[in-house]
């Protein structure tokens, strides 16, 4: 949350009912898109450039697998053979996948990757990014129609995540080793058309060889306008689940308004998120949802959290303060009357303790730029604060056996991951790189923490909309944080307590406009 301009709340003029009634028709069109080819994501396949075997796709609706097999002689010089998987599109996109070859392969610079590319004749002009079976790793174009193809190298070998940006005649290969964050290279001033084909590829390098490899967790996503202003201008929304353990994501829930914060509910059956300032509750069994009753707050911000029973609700919302700054509430964890907990504001709540007797937030209450960490008693109704470093703590969550807190803080320099006893002593940081880590939520067996990453040129103490960011796992105790997915989202994404029960899974939102 960016703690002065925290509300979801709608200011495009439709009411509730239109909102669900144009969701509902973008629920309808997917599900006539999506039986409509057997190309997952992308429209159309082309064998370019006449190769002598012609290649193949096969989609896995179950596993959002994308089985690619081809030939080709190869993507170079002045013209190309390949096999390419794809949709026209206009304007800047961000198309990123998960890739592995299938066997050892005949030549060592059979390719895979992403490519751009004005027509679908051989020698048409384009740029791809492209890794190779012997590793190398490039980005490799054609500046018009028959010219010879050039170059850029990255300084990445056999990475296995790639992604190929643009933004206007601006290019960028992003690739990673699973777990690493990103090495970026960019060709920059490469007109291409601004309406291109797009998609992913494969070649053989071989005219009478056949390679297969296989890409999933494709994302293809249209990024927010440059110049948008936060909390104002929203982008569509996908909740997604993962699995820790194997990195595969699926979409389970997509929308084109600003969905966000999806929390997990402790007998696993529900995901409660926010849209506009409302909370609503998403059957994972049926794929409905329906609002949950929240009385007077109707403003309610990223902040919803569900005890660890699943019995009750609190909620940070700023419908009844007359300056428009949160105050924490208890509902019933179904929907009921508001049960007003903080007397002061600004107070956004993160947890409750797993005995249930206490809330955990960050406020503001000595100076209106300094914010830290506070438990209250919901019997007693005592505020005691825990933190008073300098800057900003914020993301507070019990562990599951109510011996620590978790919280980020700058206090260091950048928003760093720490812990500290139930009480406030013992306070440890346990992250240390250059990246802005947030919102740490412990799994529910006690053994891992997961958090949201952005990028150093992100301010320390803010968390926008809209960015490229990464979510990383490591042990409750610290060690080397690993990344287990690459998203476009940041704010909304994962604010609050995100695990299955089981600790095999995590919800989260990535965004793109729909």
């Amino acid at each position: 949350m960016t703690k002065n301009t925290k509300s979801n709340k709608s200011k495009h003029g439709f009411s509730m009912l239109s909102n669900l009634l144009i969701f509902s028709l973008f629920i309808l069109m997917n599900i006539s898109c999506n039986n409509a080819t057997d190309n997952g994501i992308f429209s159309e396949s082309t064998n370019v450039g006449k190769p002598k075997i012609k290649g193949k796709i096969v989609y896995n609706a179950q596993n959002g697998e994308y089985l690619l097999k081809g030939g080709g002689e190869n993507i170079w010089a002045n013209s190309d053979q390949f096999f390419f998987v794809h949709n026209k599109i206009a304007g800047d996109f961000i198309l990123r996948a998960r890739v592995r070859f299938i066997g050892q392969g005949v030549n060592a610079h059979r390719k895979v990757g992403i490519m751009v590319r004005e027509s679908l004749n051989g020698a048409s002009a384009h740029i791809n990014g492209v890794i190779h079976g012997d590793g190398l790793t490039s980005l490799q174009y054609r500046q018009k129609d028959g010219a010879e193809t050039e170059e850029v190298k990255s300084a990445a070998v056999a990475p296995n995540i790639i992604q190929l940006e643009r933004k206007g005649n601006k290019f960028i290969l992003s690739t990673a080793i699973e777990g690493e964050i990103f090495t970026s290279i960019d060709v920059s001033e490469l007109s291409l058309a601004n309406e291109a084909y797009v998609g992913i590829f494969i070649c053989s390098h071989e005219n009478d060889v056949a390679e297969e490899a296989v890409f999933d967790n494709v994302r293809l996503i249209f990024p927010a306008d440059e110049g948008f202003v936060p909390y104002r201008d929203y982008i569509g929304s996908h909740i997604e689940l993962m699995e820790v353990e194997n990195g595969k994501r699926e979409i389970v829930h997509s929308s084109p308004l600003s969905l966000q914060a999806p929390n997990w509910s402790p007998d696993g059956k529900t995901l409660v998120y926010n849209s506009e300032g409302k909370i609503f509750a998403f059957d994972l069994n049926t794929s409905l949802f329906q609002q949950i009753e929240t009385g007077i707050c109707q403003n309610n911000n990223n902040d919803h959290v569900l005890s660890f029973d699943g019995k009750w609700m609190g909620l940070s919302d700023h419908s009844e303060h007359p300056e428009g700054q949160s105050l924490i509430y208890v509902i019933p964890a179904g929907g009921g009357t508001p049960d007003r907990i903080t007397a002061e504001a600004p107070s956004y709540l993160h947890g409750f303790s797993p005995n249930g007797e206490y809330l955990v937030y960050t406020a503001g209450r000595n100076q209106a730029d300094h914010l830290d960490i506070y438990r209250i008693s919901l019997l007693t109704r005592e505020e005691e604060q825990l933190t008073n470093a300098s800057g900003l703590d914020d993301g507070s969550e019990y562990s599951p056996d109510g011996q620590y807190i978790y919280f980020n803080s700058t206090r260091t320099g950048t928003m760093q991951i720490w812990r500290m006893k139930a009480d406030g002593s013992e306070q440890e940081q346990l992250t240390f790189d250059e990246l802005n880590d947030w919102f740490p939520h412990v799994s529910p067996d006690g053994k891992w923490l997961v958090f949201i990453s952005y990028n150093k040129e992100i301010a320390a103490d803010d968390h926008p909309f809209y960015k490229q960011v990464y979510i990383r796992l490591m042990p409750v105790d610290g060690g080397e944080p690993k990344v287990i997915a690459y998203l476009y989202g940041g704010q909304g994404s994962m604010n609050v307590f995100n695990w299955s029960p089981c600790s095999k899974k995590i919800a989260f939102v990535s965004n793109t406009k729909l």
